[in-house]
């Protein structure tokens, strides 16, 4: 009885905090040429590609510790031939599963490939906690042996 109530208690594994970042980064695939471009976009600001209007907003990822998992929520806009626009995609979509959630147009596919922030110092600037190698002896010439007959 009373393990029962530790259980209840106990809290669940812990998480690390979502990281905000201020640009999302996408890839665009022109059908029509088959050209494949990549495009960021600051946070709350639109970008046009080809006839959409791609506006994130926001872009999550997680600590370097963590399992990847890169999210943004993302709302496309198509603009009509009539003038004004339609909206084609509003929701979250996925850095780690890009055909999962994916703008997909009859001209244009739209997908998310990360989030950036360009201020922040990534893990491969930071130096090293372990020590450059130091002088080692040589190493013993490796015997060379005939095969044999």
């Amino acid at each position: 009885m009373i393990l029962a109530g530790v259980l209840v208690v106990a809290p669940g594994p812990l998480r690390a905090q979502a990281i905000e970042n201020p640009l999302a980064v996408f890839a665009g695939l022109d059908k029509i040429t088959g050209r494949i471009t990549t495009f960021e976009i600051p946070v709350n600001e639109v970008r046009r590609f080809g006839a959409l209007n791609v506006y994130p907003r926001i872009c999550n990822s997680r600590p370097p510790t963590e399992e990847p998992k890169t999210t943004s929520f993302v709302q496309v806009d198509e603009n009509l031939l009539s003038g004004g626009t339609r909206r084609i995609f509003s929701g979250w979509m996925l850095a780690e599963s890009p055909g999962l959630n994916a703008v997909e147009h009859p001209v244009y596919d739209v997908w998310l490939i990360g989030c950036h922030d360009p201020n922040r110092k990534s893990v491969d600037d930071e130096p090293g906690t372990i020590p450059p190698a130091q002088n080692e002896p040589p190493a013993e010439a490796e015997q060379q042996t005939s095969p044999q007959e």
